[in-house]
């Protein structure tokens, strides 16, 4: 046996690629084993074969941000004379920004308001929706909540919008409302105070209170991405958080950077267990997805691996004073580690690894 000099692991295409630090050139016996040469070499550091779960994974990039994000348009036209800054919590009853001083409020609801709510409308879950939220702001005592706008619903209107500055005309309209299905947090404001807002003309961007991370995954590692899966998510200065999938997209998107397709995407969104400690609202990370699970196999450091020159790999096991070479099968790389089987070896076998 000859020695040569050891080194690392690295990965191409999905094969490793190992150099190793020295390369057994002899050709197996019965047993899978050979044995050291005659003039023996001071014995190698070690390291001992361990059984245990191997995880293999693969990191991808994502961004930091929250649910639900959409941008808001209203039927106000004017001057606009205040916005909600970027970073602000706006919940029900709350202005989105005002317009020639008039508030466009927040009342929550799933459907929009696509018509003028006034006397003698009925027969519309919108009436209802209105009638919910002007009983949660404490108006109406004797309102009924149903699908009819009456008398007892224009008397609360109006008292509504005495306390919210206003005009008191008893009918609610897409220039004082905008319903959205809960609180939602301001991410950009599409116009500034002194410029102009018109109907259908967009006015900010919102989203959900709730943390996430969001990737747009290469299809080719969609495989990769699985509801419930868990992740590892690294955030800027170090910090990592775990998280779990929360939703895999089913479309994939074409990516274009202006010199042709680029390939396509599907969307992930990642729900953290614990909010981050850094208090970042939005920032570029990087994902651990596991690619491979192996569970309850026999592992070494990949610097352990010998490539022996009749093919294949081995490991130098070592035993009191002696050493011996024995072929070893590979299996899955995690963490610095490698799966391998072979004759005779089994957990807390010592082998040789690169010295310090």
């Amino acid at each position: 046996m000859r020695a040569a000099a050891r080194g690392g692991v690295a990965v191409a295409g999905g094969i490793p690629l190992l150099a190793v630090a020295w390369t057994a050139f002899a050709v197996l016996g019965d047993g899978g084993a050979v044995t050291a040469a005659p003039s023996k070499p001071p014995l190698p550091a070690t390291a001992t074969i361990t059984r245990q779960d191997l995880v293999d994974t693969k990191t991808v990039n994502g961004s930091l941000t929250y649910s639900g994000e959409r941008s808001l348009t209203t039927d106000a036209s004017g001057t606009v004379t205040w916005v909600a800054a970027e970073g602000s919590v706006v919940r029900r009853g709350r202005p989105l920004l005002r317009v020639d001083r008039k508030p466009v409020v927040v009342m929550y609801g799933s459907l929009p308001l696509y018509r003028p709510l006034r006397s003698g409308v009925s027969d519309g879950p919108d009436v209802r929706q209105l009638e919910r939220n002007l009983k949660a702001l404490g108006y109406g005592d004797d309102l009924t909540v149903d699908d009819h706008f009456g008398y007892a619903t224009y008397l609360a209107v109006r008292q509504w919008q005495d306390d919210a500055g206003l005009p008191e005309t008893g009918q609610v309209d897409a220039a004082q409302v905008v319903f959205l299905p809960s609180a939602v947090r301001v991410t950009d404001a599409k116009v500034e105070v002194g410029g102009r807002a018109a109907p259908g003309r967009p006015v900010l961007t919102v989203s959900g209170l709730r943390r996430l991370v969001h990737v747009d995954l290469d299809t080719a590692d969609q495989t990769l991405a699985r509801k419930g899966a868990k992740v590892t998510v690294k955030l800027p200065g170090g910090e990592r958080a775990a998280g779990r999938i929360s939703s895999v997209g089913t479309v994939a998107k074409a990516v274009r950077s202006g010199q042709g397709d680029d390939g396509t995407t599907v969307d992930v969104d990642i729900t953290l267990d614990k909010a981050p400690k850094s208090g970042l609202d939005q920032a570029p990370v990087e994902v651990e997805l596991v690619s491979e699970r192996r569970e309850n196999v026999l592992a070494v450091p990949v610097e352990a691996l010998l490539a022996l020159r009749e093919g294949g790999y081995g490991v130098e096991v070592v035993e009191g004073g002696s050493t011996r070479v024995v072929a070893v099968e590979t299996g899955a790389f995690g963490s610095g580690l490698v799966e391998i089987t072979g004759a005779g070896l089994a957990e807390g076998t010592k082998v040789g690894v690169p010295a310090p």
